[in-house]
């Protein structure tokens, strides 16, 4: 497994239950976008592709959080999320889970970290 990382942005953009920041990969090898957002202080990283359908969940640009601020939303069928672990809380996910990102947080600023399916944006 690479060490590489890749700078997603400053720590400080993704606030608590708040917008998270959405980033560009590749996975499986087609263009897509990852995000990052921040629930009881940490920050967690998944594919931005719902498990009931492979469609991006935000439904303005970072909108991620239901408007309570507990879990991830689809904005499209009302899929739910918890945060911290990407797993179907609720809707047409059921048993469904969103694919993490390896991430984390230092001097500041968040990385990502590839794996075999998940890498850095085509330039």
């Amino acid at each position: 497994m690479s060490t590489e990382e890749v700078l997603i942005c400053d720590a400080a953009a993704v606030e608590e239950g708040g917008k998270g920041v959405r980033f560009p990969l590749t996975a499986g090898g087609e263009d897509g976008t990852g995000f990052v957002v921040r629930y009881n202080g940490i920050a967690y990283a998944y594919l931005n592709r719902c498990a009931h359908l492979p469609i991006e969940l935000d439904w303005a640009e970072g909108e991620f959080f239901e408007s309570s601020g507990l879990y991830l939303m689809c904005s499209t069928h009302g899929a739910i999320y918890a945060p911290e672990s990407g797993r179907c809380e609720g809707g047409p996910c059921r048993g469904g889970r969103l694919r993490p990102i390896a991430v984390k947080e230092r001097d500041n600023q968040l990385f990502w970290q590839p794996d075999d399916y998940l890498r850095p944006a085509r330039a």
